[in-house]
């Protein structure tokens, strides 16, 4: 398995995006601004886009696992790499999510904590109702890792 940083052509990962965040237009207000990995495992099994918002923080706005690879350790290698890459250059990982039960459990047993919500996120930025897990997401739920610890 290789996870490796991606420079020219990120569209081409457009489908595996899209499973993530499921609206084009939100995917591209980061691409471009955002570092790009690949987990290859004999073919491409995910992808995940980093950006920095702060000198402090740095955030996961995009974390897929092709759905037939799923559940086999390689959402939570991505998030091991990043933790690894990013701990001598910032202090806090965060992600922001939908309020999904499985999705919140999946992050804390990767070390997360609770940090904020940002209400009526996905009612406000996207254009039609989005459903994970058949819940309707609302509120945007930020979690956070520190990464000096």
């Amino acid at each position: 398995m290789k996870i490796y940083e991606i420079n020219k052509d990120k569209k081409q990962y457009m489908p595996l995006l899209i499973l993530a965040d499921e609206q084009e237009n939100m995917i591209n207000k980061y691409l471009n601004r955002g570092v790009m990995y690949i987990l290859d495992d004999n073919g491409v099994k995910g992808v995940c886009i980093v950006t920095k918002e702060s000198d402090e923080i740095i955030e996961i706005k995009n974390i897929a696992v092709d759905p037939k690879y799923q559940k086999r350790g390689y959402g939570r290698s991505l998030i091991n790499f990043l933790i690894i890459k990013y701990k001598n250059n910032f202090d806090i990982l965060q992600v922001g999510t939908g309020n999904v039960p499985s999705t919140i459990t999946f992050y804390k047993k990767c070390g997360f904590s609770h940090s904020h919500i940002i209400k009526n996120f996905f009612i406000e930025n996207y254009d039609h109702p989005i459903y994970e897990n058949g819940i309707q997401l609302i509120d945007m739920v930020y979690l956070q890792i520190n990464l000096k610890t």
